[in-house]
């Protein structure tokens, strides 16, 4: 996938060792993503669908859009809706994106690429391959993650980062066998560009086969891993809590307390994926009531009311000319 790559990794920082005393994150929950569609018909794996929400917060969901080989004509995106109360996050792995919305926010992601959107109190966006795709086809594949906000930032003012492949920090395995991309957060003190309301980080990871990749995170943060394409394992290879547990594409895991967490490619992956690929994110539990209904994430069913009455008021903008 044509994400923001190095030749020669061994130019690249590298992230830590585990030290004595440093504790593996053991495996909790494993889970398959449901296939479906989204927006005007793209397809979708739902990343964290059947996990308990309680161990996604801060997170509220995330899609896989595609892997898909578009034909000319076929492209889809989404039609203008609203949202209010979180933060959405759109990373391009592959194709090519366009973002509008109604404060103004916009403009066109492609290959390591990421639109970070935050509705806040409310706005109205659409999300649409450009009309060049459209007529021509192509393969297309990303993700969107939706990030909760606290109470006190939901009816913050809405903003957009346009966050180009170039600005995320890089980084690789003590062997060289992995490359870690930061695009938000903090790994091992190295700062992505994407910058957060909730304490959080997101990391986008290509493992060699038969490589290991032990991934020091956060010890405030939940952890969880999705794997993009390929195969292999999750969790340190030991006995009892830290045993580790198989993981292939369109499955996640959820991860408990720890220090640092361990993915380890299988050696043989299939031709048309030769490396394995894993979106990591976690962040800093937020505990508070949720109530989420459609693109409106707030803490009480009053609240996502007041949301819609607002939307039909007119009071998330107009679309633009």
């Amino acid at each position: 996938m044509p994400a923001v790559t190095v030749d020669d990794l061994t130019v690249l920082d590298r992230v830590k060792t585990p030290g004595l005393g440093d504790v593996p994150r053991p495996v909790w929950a494993v889970s398959t993503a449901p296939q479906g569609y989204e927006g005007e018909g793209f397809p979708v794996r739902r990343a964290f669908a059947g996990l308990d929400m309680a161990h996604l917060d801060p997170f509220i969901m995330m899609d896989q859009m595609g892997e898909v080989e578009y034909a000319p004509g076929e492209p889809k995106g989404t039609s203008w809706h609203p949202h209010r109360g979180f933060e959405t996050v759109t990373y391009i792995m592959d194709g090519t994106f366009d973002h509008q919305d109604s404060h103004g926010g916009g403009g066109t992601i492609t290959n390591g690429d990421t639109q970070w959107m935050t509705a806040g109190s409310g706005l109205l966006h659409i999300e649409a391959p450009p009309e060049w795709m459209v007529t021509q086809g192509g393969l297309f594949h990303g993700i969107q993650l939706w990030v909760n906000l606290p109470r006190d930032s939901k009816m913050s003012a809405p903003k957009y980062q346009d966050i180009r492949s170039g600005e995320v920090q890089l980084l690789t395995s003590p062997d060289a066998g992995a490359l870690v991309r930061v695009i938000a957060g903090t790994v091992d003190g190295h700062a992505g560009p994407g910058a957060t309301h909730t304490p959080m980080s997101l990391v986008h990871a290509t493992i060699e086969p038969g490589a290991r990749l032990d991934l020091p995170w956060d010890v405030d943060f939940n952890a969880l891993v999705y794997v993009l394409n390929g195969h292999g394992t999750v969790g340190s290879g030991g006995t009892g809590d830290a045993a580790s547990s198989p993981l292939h594409t369109g499955q996640s895991a959820v991860l408990g307390a720890g220090d640092y967490l361990t993915i380890t490619a299988d050696g043989s992956q299939a031709s048309r994926s030769p490396k394995m690929d894993v979106i990591v994110v976690g962040g800093r539990p937020i505990r508070e009531p949720l109530a989420w209904a459609g693109p409106f994430v707030m803490n009480t069913k009053a609240e996502v009311m007041e949301a819609y009455q607002s939307f039909q008021r007119g009071d998330f903008g107009q679309i633009p000319a």
